[in-house]
C-alpha cells in the first residue's frame, strides 16, 4: 500500500505543477487597478466639478442675482424674460442645429459612399482638398462668408449660419464617413447588385445600415457644434429675435451699469448643458462604435 502510494506520488506530481492561490491574482489585479481607478477619478472629478458647480449656483441664493431668498428657480424665471424670451432663443438654437445635423448627414452621407467605392479623376486630391480646411482658423473666413451671405441674401439669417457652420464640419464628416464605408465589405453592395440593385438602392438599403454608427457620431458632433457655436451667429446675426442661445447667454447683463447677472448666466448655461449631456448619454454606444469604424479593416 505504502508502494503504490508512493508510485502515484511519483507519477501525478509531475503533471500538476504548483498553482498560485487565486486570492493572489485577484490582489494583484486590485493592486495594479488601483492606480487607474485613481486617476480616472481625478479626471471625472475634474470635468464635473465646474458642471455641477454650476448646477447648484443656479438654484442657490446669492446677493445681485434674481435669486436672493432661499433655494429656487428665480434665475431661471428672469432666463426666461430676457428681452425676447428663452423661447425664442431656443427656438432659433435648435433650428440651425437641425438644419446643420441634416445638411451635414446628406452631403457627408453621398461624398463618403463616392470617396470610398468609386474612382473618378482627382479623387484623392479633391478629398486633401477637403480636408484642408481644417487648416484655416475658422474666424478667418467668417469675414468673406458673412460678405457671400449678404451678396445672396442670407446675411443676418439662420439658414445662413446653418450653412457656414456645415461647410466647417463636412472634413471631419467626410472622412467619418469614408472609413465607414471602407469597412464594409464590398461584397455586400456587389450582391446586392447581383440582385438587383443600383448603386443607389445598394446605398439605402444595405449600406446605410452597416454605417449607422458613424452617421450617429457624424450627426451628434454636428449637432454639439451647431448648438454650441458662437462666432457665426455673433458675425453673422444682427437682429436680437434670431440670435442663438450661446449668444443670448453671453448677451446676459443686468440693468445697472451693465453688471453680469451670474445666476441667470449660470442658468443659461445649465439649460446649454442639459440637452447635449442628455444626447450624449443616449448615443454613447453608438458613438464609440462609429469612432471604432475601420480601425480593423482588412
Amino acid at each position: 500500500m505504502s508502494n503504490n502510494q508512493t508510485l502515484t506520488r511519483t507519477i501525478v506530481a509531475p503533471n500538476h505543477q504548483p498553482t498560485v492561490p487565486r486570492y493572489r491574482s485577484k490582489t494583484t489585479r486590485i493592486i495594479f487597478g488601483i492606480p487607474y481607478w485613481v486617476f480616472t477619478t481625478a479626471l471625472a472629478v475634474i470635468f464635473l466639478y465646474p458642471l455641477i458647480w454650476t448646477g447648484v449656483s443656479s438654484v442657490s441664493p446669492r446677493a445681485g442675482t434674481s435669486q436672493t431668498d432661499g433655494w429656487g428657480f428665480g434665475n431661471y424665471a428672469a432666463l426666461g424674460e430676457y428681452q425676447a424670451g428663452i423661447w425664442v432663443y431656443l427656438g432659433n438654437s435648435l433650428f440651425v442645429s437641425v438644419l446643420t445635423v441634416a445638411l451635414t448627414l446628406f452631403i457627408s452621407l453621398l461624398g463618403g459612399y463616392a470617396f470610398a467605392r468609386f474612382s473618378f479623376p482627382g479623387k484623392n486630391a479633391l478629398f486633401l482638398l477637403t480636408l484642408a480646411i481644417l487648416m484655416v482658423p475658422y474666424a478667418t473666413l467668417l469675414i468673406p462668408l458673412y460678405v457671400i451671405l449678404n451678396a445672396v441674401g442670407l446675411q443676418n439669417s439662420l439658414v445662413g449660419v446653418a450653412l457656414v457652420i456645415t461647410m466647417f464640419q463636412l472634413p471631419f464628416s467626410m472622412f467619418m464617413m469614408r472609413i465607414s464605408f471602407e469597412s464594409v465589405p464590398k461584397e455586400m453592395d456587389e450582391a446586392a447588385m447581383v440582385d438587383g440593385c443600383s448603386s443607389w438602392g445598394a446605398l439605402w438599403r444595405v449600406l446605410l445600415p452597416a454605417v449607422k454608427p458613424g452617421l450617429v457620431t457624424v450627426g451628434l458632433f454636428a449637432f454639439l457644434t451647431a448648438w454650441n457655436d458662437f462666432m457665426a451667429p455673433l458675425i453673422l446675426i444682427n437682429d436680437s429675435n434670431r440670435m442663438t442661445l450661446p449668444l443670448a447667454v453671453t448677451n446676459l447683463r443686468g440693468q445697472v451699469q451693465g453688471v453680469v447677472d451670474y445666476g441667470a448666466t449660470e442658468a443659461g448655461v445649465v439649460v446649454l448643458a442639459l440637452p447635449c449631456i442628455v444626447l450624449f448619454l443616449i448615443l454613447q454606444r453608438h458613438y464609440v462604435r462609429g469612432f471604432m469604424s475601420g480601425a480593423f479593416k482588412g
